[in-house]
């Protein structure tokens, strides 16, 4: 039986090499079958590691929100015919704070090896470079949209930061980071810790802890960002 590739993606526009090793290339090379969140920004990111790679002749899965779960297990009949498959993500790893968690839970039941590959984690990247508390983090995904239950998951997530010394990271739609910014400064206390991290690994990367008095006296613009929020004391 053949392998399940988990193949990290760039974070933000820049030399794949960079951030990735050598090895991902042949790997992406070799392989015809992929499960994707998105088929274009695949294409283009597999032009990138290789010029070379003929398109055409791939196979390409997608998994996202649209997704039935009774799809999945049709995803992987290529690895039980012998194929390798690789898994692709549209930024950073699969199956952190991005699709491929589902599908790979179903490779192990049907007893395919899973292969993760180093990349880049946007939120692990951001735990690293914030000076918060690495030895007990919580990665809590996205936050409510409507305000009233924002600010409450806000507030419950300063407690635990403060009490559990426990670093809470956070995510938000791009088009919605500065009314969440608004929301943090508002209803945290002055002294809990902020980092903003955004377009990690890019050209205008901005990874910066203050206490959120600190930053009301220089709100950033970070609307259409890719951004990666965290909470500590």
């Amino acid at each position: 039986m053949a392998n399940l590739f988990l193949v990290p993606n760039v974070l933000s526009e820049c030399d794949w090499q960079s951030v990735l090793p050598a090895g991902i290339k042949q790997i992406a090379t070799n392989t015809r079958y992929f499960i994707v969140e998105d088929v274009r920004t695949v294409r283009r990111f597999l032009k990138q590691l290789n010029p070379e790679i003929n398109i055409n002749e791939l196979t390409f899965f997608e998994l996202n929100k649209f997704t039935q779960p009774t799809d999945l297990p049709s995803f992987l009949k290529p690895a039980i015919d012998g194929n390798d498959i690789a898994v692709v993500s549209e930024a950073g790893c699969p199956g952190i704070a991005d699709p491929g968690a589902d599908v790979v839970r179903i490779a192990h039941q049907k007893g395919i090896k899973v292969v993760p590959l180093v990349g880049p984690s946007s939120v692990l990247l951001a735990l690293m470079a914030s000076g918060l508390n690495g030895q007990n983090f919580a990665f809590n995904g996205y936050l409510p949209v409507k305000p009233a239950e924002r600010v409450k998951a806000l507030q419950e997530l300063e407690k635990k930061a403060k009490f559990n010394h426990q670093t809470q990271i956070f995510i938000e739609t791009p088009y919605r980071n500065n009314q969440l910014l608004q929301d943090i400064l508002k209803s945290c206390q002055p002294q809990t810790l902020l980092c903003i991290a955004a377009d990690i690994t890019g050209n205008e990367e901005l990874i910066v802890t203050k206490t959120v008095q600190q930053w009301k006296t220089a709100i950033p613009e970070l609307h259409k960002k890719p951004v990666i929020f965290l909470l500590g004391n």
